[in-house]
């Protein structure tokens, strides 16, 4: 799930209500949830670090819903996320490693080089010979990791709650997180 909005343990107080896109189309009790069903819930615990505390926050979503449906949900926030790792760029004057002459799906012609109208990535002022840069941008990992100094426990009630002795949690709405019913096993090995 990605988050409509940052959290912040013991900024973001308990009670607040939040709300997150799915990511991954996942089954959940035999239903399917789509990409961008959105999770509906709150802060049940939120908690900054002192000097003898641990910082720590709980998550609790109730509800999801989706263009054709919608289910009653009790997941919590895991202390699992997916990173986001760099990418470089593909060279965009073609398309997904297509030539120039192919068509695409019927949507127009990728550009052509041998048209007075074709004018290559980056600028118009391109030599035709230089290269395109490399452009990085951002995919999300397929293997998700713990995050750095978190620690994630269940309570007797079947809360999940994570904590940090190091510093405040900080979740922020750019990244993937993992929502569970319990407790995760480590991620597979590579």
């Amino acid at each position: 799930m990605i988050l409509q909005q940052n959290v912040v343990a013991g900024k973001t107080a308990a009670g607040t209500k939040i709300q997150a896109k799915l990511e991954v189309p996942t089954l959940v009790n035999g239903t399917v949830l789509p990409r961008n069903a959105v999770f509906s819930g709150e802060v049940i615990e939120s908690v900054a670090k002192t000097a003898t505390a641990p910082s720590r926050l709980a998550i609790r979503m109730d509800s999801v819903q989706w263009k054709n449906g919608s289910a009653s949900v009790k997941v919590y926030l895991t202390a699992w996320y997916y990173p986001q790792r760099n990418v470089m760029g593909q060279d965009l004057r073609y398309g997904p490693e297509q030539p120039a002459s192919r068509t695409w799906n019927g949507m127009g012609q990728y550009p052509d080089p041998n048209s007075p109208a074709y004018k290559p990535f980056p600028s118009s002022t391109s030599d035709e010979g230089s290269a395109v840069p490399d452009t990085p941008s951002s995919a999300t990992s397929k293997r998700r990791v713990l995050m750095k100094d978190v620690a994630s426990t269940r309570k007797d009630d079947g809360v999940i709650a994570i904590s940090c002795s190091h510093s405040n949690l900080k979740l922020d709405k750019l990244t993937t997180y993992v929502l569970a019913t319990g407790d995760l096993l480590p991620a597979p090995a590579k």
